[in-house]
């Protein structure tokens, strides 16, 4: 689980329209031209074979190389410093100005689809993941498909052991149930899935 600020992004006919920050879950911030400066953002999807209007969900986040240099250069100029990198990467998304959001190097990892209207998503999370790299998104490295207690236990273990060397903050571990249409079954408890 990233540390970030949780974004929407919508793409029509495979181009970027639209960006929000999640908000309560219904009404977010209009974040559009900000999150076009993200560089491993596509401004168009790659491919042919995406729905004609899809909203893809996920996190963006500062990692610490450029949290420490924002930081520094802030010193250098005297002015207020941000306390963590989650604190940065949410006020550089919030500027008023996209090139300062520009230069603030952030990232985002994808993590799922929401709403897709005019074609066909796969029906396991993970092979939708897996998707949407060849439209060119960013998906973490760290995720896995994992089966049975066992499995989970066994990531469990190797991500604490990782989790001091990543060059980005995490708050740790999501699992979520593989199966979309199970997913929809459960459904949420206010924002929160039941299915992760």
């Amino acid at each position: 689980k990233l540390d970030g600020l949780a974004v929407s992004i919508l793409y029509r006919d495979g181009v970027l329209v639209q960006a929000a920050t999640r908000g309560d879950g219904q009404t977010g911030e209009n974040i559009t031209q900000n999150v076009k400066t993200i560089r491993n953002v596509p401004l168009k999807l790659r491919g042919t074979d995406y729905p004609r209007e899809i909203e893809i969900r996920g996190e963006v986040f500062m990692n610490s190389a450029g949290f420490d240099k924002l930081n520094a250069e802030a010193e250098k100029r005297g002015e207020k410093v941000f306390v963590n990198p989650r604190n940065a990467a949410s006020g550089s998304l919030r500027q008023l100005d996209p090139k300062i959001t520009a230069k603030r190097r952030l990232h985002m990892f994808a993590y799922s689809v929401g709403f897709y209207d005019g074609g066909l998503i796969p029906d396991k999370h993970f092979d939708a993941m897996c998707k949407l790299t060849e439209w060119g998104f960013s998906v973490s490295e760290l995720v896995e498909k994992l089966s049975g207690e066992a499995e989970c236990e066994d990531y469990r273990s190797r991500m604490t052991a990782l989790r001091p060397k990543l060059d980005y903050d995490i708050d740790g571990i999501v699992y979520k149930l593989n199966d979309c249409a199970r997913q929809q079954e459960m459904g949420y408890v206010s924002r929160a899935p039941r299915w992760a």
